[in-house]
């Protein structure tokens, strides 16, 4: 009799293992399946908006490229606090609720929709707050509008997400939106150079909702039988409300650099400090597009208490991201003054602010990885954190740009100091995010591995030959540079850095 029950007691944990071990498998090659779309999404972004940031630098200027960054860093904030982080929240949303999916999905359109129609009101009327340091001249004020279609388009994309279609956000953000304002940017140039580059991004905003919506009504059809209810709408709302802060903590982060370099400087500094920050930004791409994709997986891994998988799993990616993001960075930072002499002789200097652009994106990585299980079980302390991070980049920004103008340095090098601000505060968050996460789990977070060391260093070697080329071989770091100092990087990350769960990033799975 002992010996039966003992013999039941061992079957069902292993059975039970077994099926744990057969549902991360699941999750993995539904995260891989993400990451290759994310991957050709990034190639897809890279070739859209390299012809956009040449035809602003060359045909538009300095000036006028720093009046549109400006104004665009303006609503995007807007937005993505007209989002009340439902990008993310939206995931939890739908898996710990037994109503209508398409329900679900209409009430955070709607909850959007009227906290976008606010932040675009507020912004109608004082239109100072997009273009502080020029006048305001005939739709300037319409621009505020565009919030309405960057906070509706990313909530769309989120309930797409949820469905494992990240192919509907590669169409939306890595096709239609950069292609849209490159062709616009062209078009428009010969109506107004002054106002040209917003015209362009109105429409790639309105051209990346419709892209958001039709999808979004593919997956889950009309939501037929909703009623507004203030009361849960209000829930909804209220529940996502320190997701919505860590959202938009997040996404200053990668803004307050300019807005406080533009206090210190002049338009034409900013415009070359945002075309660094464009290129940098698309690497950045491949791991917030991961958010969605992670959501539903840490969610149902938290119903299942499945603390030890969640941990796999954001290490897993958090890897991958890193592997992918530094070899981007490579690529684009060693022949960064040729990158960035593509969009005009005078953008040459923003390659200092470029490097430490690109190096911050790999640093940030294990702490946006980490934050995608945080949001879900320790929010509040997640946001605390996020607070602390932000506050120091201000002041390692203030610090530094204060000590380069008291040094008398160039103004470039001023302009590279909240690079180098942003790259100090996100090492802190992501240790002590990864710190906290592993502690809540029970289980390591590490998304670094010792062959990243060598495959940098084997790029490094590749790209110093690349550079090292005369002047008037330029156009060669960048159609030949670039992918050759990406090759040896993948050549080295696949045969030592590699193992069977990563390489299922690259191998198609039946059930796809």
């Amino acid at each position: 009799m002992m010996t039966q029950g003992v013999q039941g007691s061992l079957a069902t944990p292993v059975s039970g293992t077994q099926a744990s071990a057969s549902k991360d498998q699941d999750d993995i090659a539904a995260l891989a399946k993400g990451g290759r779309t994310n991957i050709f999404g990034f190639l897809l972004r890279l070739a859209a908006r390299l012809p956009f940031l040449f035809i602003a630098g060359r045909w538009y200027g300095a000036d006028a490229l720093g009046r549109f960054a400006y104004a665009v860093l303006v609503v995007e904030f807007v937005a993505q606090l007209a989002t009340l982080g439902l990008k993310r929240g939206l995931a939890g949303a739908l898996s710990q609720t037994e109503r209508p999916h398409a329900h679900v999905v209409t009430d955070a359109m709607f909850v959007t929709l009227l906290a976008a129609v606010v932040g675009a009101g507020l912004l109608v009327v004082f239109p100072q707050a997009m273009f502080p340091n020029s006048g305001i001249n005939g739709l300037d004020r319409l621009l505020a509008l565009v919030v309405i279609a960057v906070a509706g388009s990313d909530v769309a994309l989120a309930a797409c997400a949820y469905r494992f279609d990240v192919g509907a956000t590669v169409r939306a953000r890595s096709i239609i939106e950069p292609w849209t304002i490159s062709i616009g940017a062209f078009a428009f140039a010969f109506y107004s150079t002054r106002d040209g580059l917003i015209l362009s991004y109105a429409l790639s905003m309105i051209a990346a909702l419709v892209a958001s919506l039709i999808p979004m009504a593919r997956h889950y059809g009309l939501p037929r039988g909703w009623r507004p209810d203030g009361g849960r709408l209000w829930r909804l709302a209220r529940r996502n409300l320190p997701l919505a802060a860590a959202d938009g903590v997040e996404w200053g982060s990668r803004r307050l650099d300019m807005a406080i370099l533009g206090l210190f400087v002049s338009p034409a500094v900013i415009g070359i400090y945002y075309v660094a920050q464009q290129v940098a930004s698309l690497p950045q791409k491949l791991k917030t597009s991961f958010d969605p994709i992670l959501g539903p997986v840490i969610t149902r891994n938290l119903a299942e208490n499945n603390l030890a998988g969640i941990a796999r799993q954001v290490s897993q990616v958090g890897f991958w991201i890193i592997a992918a993001q530094a070899g981007i960075a490579l690529a684009l930072g060693i022949p960064g003054e040729a990158v960035m002499g593509l969009v005009g002789p005078h953008f040459v200097g923003g390659t200092g602010a470029l490097a430490f652009l690109l190096l911050a994106e790999v640093v940030a990585a294990t702490a946006v990885v980490s934050e995608s299980a945080l949001v879900y079980i320790a929010r509040h302390r997640n946001l605390m954190i996020s607070l602390v991070m932000i506050g120091l980049q201000a002041a390692f920004s203030f610090a530094l740009i204060l000590t380069a103008r008291r040094l008398a340095m160039p103004v470039m090098w001023v302009a590279a100091a909240p690079a180098l601000a942003l790259c100090l505060a996100l090492a802190v968050g992501a240790f002590v995010k990864a710190r906290l996460l592993a502690r809540l789990l029970d289980a390591p977070i590490n998304a670094w591995r010792w062959p990243l060391l060598s495959a940098v260093g084997v790029a490094c070697i590749v790209g110093a030959g690349i550079v090292a080329l005369p002047p008037r071989f330029e156009w060669v770091e960048l159609a030949v540079g670039v992918w050759a100092i990406l090759g040896a990087y993948g050549l080295v990350i696949w045969r030592w850095g590699f193992g069977s769960d990563d390489r299922a990033l690259f191998r198609k799975q039946k059930a796809e």
